[in-house]
């Protein structure tokens, strides 16, 4: 069972979709390359399931990105689900115990992990494959990138009247440090803190890369982002507003997930183009 769409998407990935009871919690249109996997597996709820919920599915084996899956008022304590001999996997990114997992998001991890997973439920031939064709993309992507020279980013996930950015130890970092950009939260250790348009203003990033959320709230899509930048007082004076240098993501692909390549891509082509 995948509790949230990051882990689905592994898990479809890895050609898993008939081994699946169910599945919650999307964030973004599915892939489209899944969606027909997608399709055939039953969605459990449209946020989180909750612990009678996932019971009653009767998985052997469930499988979150995010430790907010196992919460009380989700699925649960991830102890209780194995006492009741149902293993809950949790991403080594968002380990409750900070020594249990990793410090940073990398590549390598995330590839480790697709790899790990794969070989769990015995496919660890399609881990491979699936790590194999993520890693040419990534190099594909980091050599197009060459060239372009080294830009100062702001990473806006979310938020207007508060932003939230990105800092140093998550996946944008990661996709800093392959493209060579410097993020300009990289000195905050927290992985996603809240900003304030009067510090982005004296920071002013040369990029500023946009994460196109679907949710609905406050600055979540990519467009609500341009709208509020273009018409704040503030942001409207950012040399990357003036002149336009923005780079659209989505969403999910800021999280560890077989999204993030594509986001590796899309930032190189952005900053590819950017640099003509």
């Amino acid at each position: 069972m995948g509790l949230e769409q990051n882990a689905t998407e592994i898990l479809l990935s890895l050609g898993l979709a008939d081994r699946m009871v169910g599945t919650s919690y999307q964030t973004d249109p599915v892939l489209p390359e899944l969606k027909s996997a997608y399709d055939s597996v039953p969605v459990l709820a449209e946020l989180y399931p909750s612990r009678e919920a996932v019971l009653a599915a009767g998985p052997d084996f469930v499988y979150s990105t995010f430790t907010s899956a196992y919460a009380g008022d989700a699925a649960g304590d991830r102890g209780a689900l194995g006492e009741r001999g149902i293993p809950a996997y949790l991403s080594r990114f968002a380990c409750e115990e900070p020594a249990d997992g990793a410090a940073t998001v990398g590549f390598e991890g995330l590839f480790g992990e697709i790899e790990e997973v794969a070989r769990i439920f015995g496919v660890a031939d399609r881990g491979t494959d699936l790590v194999a064709r993520q890693r040419a993309r990534l190099r594909a992507a980091v050599e197009a990138a060459a060239g372009s020279g080294e830009r100062s980013v702001l990473w806006y996930y979310s938020g207007t009247s508060t932003p939230y950015v990105a800092g140093a130890g998550g996946m944008p970092a990661a996709i800093g440090a392959a493209l060579g950009v410097r993020n300009v939260y990289g000195d905050v250790r927290q992985a996603w803190p809240a900003g304030s348009w009067e510090q982005i203003a004296q920071r002013n990033p040369d990029v500023i890369v946009l994460a196109d959320l679907t949710r609905g709230g406050d600055g979540d899509s990519a467009q609500s982002k341009l709208d509020f930048l273009r018409s704040n007082p503030v942001t409207s004076k950012l040399d990357a507003v003036k002149e336009g240098r923005f780079i659209t993501v989505s969403g999910s692909s800021m999280d560890p997930s077989v999204r993030s390549v594509a986001a590796v891509e899309q930032v190189s082509a952005g900053l590819k183009e950017l640099g003509r």
